[in-house]
This record gives structure tokens, C-alpha cells and sequence, in this order.
């Protein structure tokens, strides 16, 4: 399981970063798009609020994963992009839980509770610690590297997101109903990964076609 587990998250870095040799695009209008079945929720997915008893029923959030071409069209690496996303602390909760983001952009950390909060990551591709600061007020993070991001509250130990960095534009958050539609690819064949909660779940290998729709069903074991 362990060994599984590491595999599968190398395969997520090198999901986020590869593509530099596939072809370039010479045509362009092919779509992939489909579904992603996630596994059932887990127990602890409705844990209790700590601090406030009123926040018993924390922000509720639908589940949802990412889609991802597993090594984009090399025509896919251009500059970071100047682009900013939002991560809100509201109800002793990241919102959203998981963000998909391109290299170069910047996430802000508002705190919309009444409670101090303290926004931190350890993992290796962005290292931060934003210090405790109260409501009304934000902090920012530039994400310049590609990999995964597990961001945490040094306060509240069952705050916790993703942020994941993609030095590409091929991937999408799936909707709460687990569809996806990935920004159109030149005809090729690709192979489609679908990441969840700091795994990859399942991939499956698509021809598409000019002009065409192809469509995917992904399904977590």
C-alpha cells in the first residue's frame, strides 16, 4: 500500500510537470471531457468544528477531484501566467479544500472568521508559514514551481487543503457531479490521470481526434 501510494504520487509530479518532448500542436479543436467517479466518503469527512461550538456544521464542500493530461503538448509550456486565485478561511475551513492553479500565480489567504488563524505548508514545492493574523485581514502566496501543495492551520489541526501547481494548462477541478472538460488538446494520444485527496485514483489513455469529442469515464477503485 505504502509502495502504491508512492508511485502514485510520483506519478502526480510528473503528471504536473511533463510535456516538454510530446509534439507540438499543429492542429488544434480536439476536446476530452467525461466524468470521474470518486470512492465513497470517508468517516472523518464530517468531522466537528474545535473551538467554536456554533461551527458544529462546518462549511460543507462538495468532494472533488482534479483531471489531468498525464504529459501535455510541448506547445502547453509557455511563461508563468500573472493570475490570481483565492483560498478563503471560513468556518474553521479552507474554501475551497482543493485548488488547481498555473505556475505564477498567486493565492490569497483572506481569514473570514472570528478566530485567529495561521496559513502554513511544509511541502517542498512552496514552503511558507503566514504567522497568526485576525479577521479582515489577508496574506498572500506566488506559486512558482509545479508539484503539490498541503496547506494547514498551525491553530486548527483538522484545517487542511491542496493546492496544485501545474506548469501546464491541461488539467480542471471536477464539478460536484465528478464531470470535467479539459481545454482543447491537438489530436494525439494522451493519457488522462484523476487525482484525489494526495492520489492518483485512476488514468486511462485517449486517441482524440480533430475536431472531435472524446470522452472519459475515470473511476476510483
Amino acid at each position: 500500500m505504502v509502495l502504491r501510494r508512492r508511485l502514485a504520487c510520483a506519478s502526480l509530479v510528473a503528471g504536473l510537470v511533463l510535456g516538454a518532448w510530446a509534439p507540438a500542436a499543429t492542429q488544434s479543436g480536439a476536446t476530452i471531457r467525461g466524468r470521474f467517479t470518486l470512492p465513497p466518503p470517508r468517516p472523518d469527512d464530517r468531522r466537528p468544528a474545535l473551538i467554536d461550538p456554533r461551527n458544529a456544521a462546518r462549511t460543507r464542500q462538495p468532494r472533488v477531484g482534479v483531471v489531468y493530461l498525464e504529459v501535455a503538448p510541448s506547445a502547453a509550456f509557455e511563461d508563468g501566467v500573472s493570475a490570481r486565485q483565492v483560498m478563503d478561511q471560513r468556518n474553521e475551513t479552507f474554501v475551497p479544500h482543493v485548488l488547481a492553479v498555473r505556475t505564477g500565480t498567486t493565492v490569497d489567504f483572506p481569514n473570514s472568521d472570528r478566530v485567529y488563524h495561521n496559513v502554513f505548508s511544509l511541502s517542498a514545492t512552496r514552503r511558507f508559514d503566514l504567522g497568526r493574523y485576525a479577521v479582515g485581514r489577508s496574506k498572500s502566496v506566488r506559486f512558482d514551481r509545479p508539484g503539490v501543495v498541503r496547506v494547514f492551520c498551525d491553530i486548527h489541526s483538522h484545517m487542511n487543503a491542496f493546492i496544485l501547481v501545474f506548469a501546464h494548462r491541461y488539467f480542471d477541478v471536477t464539478q460536484p457531479d465528478g464531470t470535467f472538460q479539459l481545454p482543447p488538446v491537438p489530436p494525439g494520444t494522451y493519457t488522462v490521470s484523476a487525482w484525489y485527496e494526495g492520489d492518483v485514483l485512476a488514468t486511462r489513455q485517449v486517441v482524440v481526434r480533430a475536431g472531435e469529442t472524446a470522452i472519459v469515464d475515470l473511476q476510483a477503485p
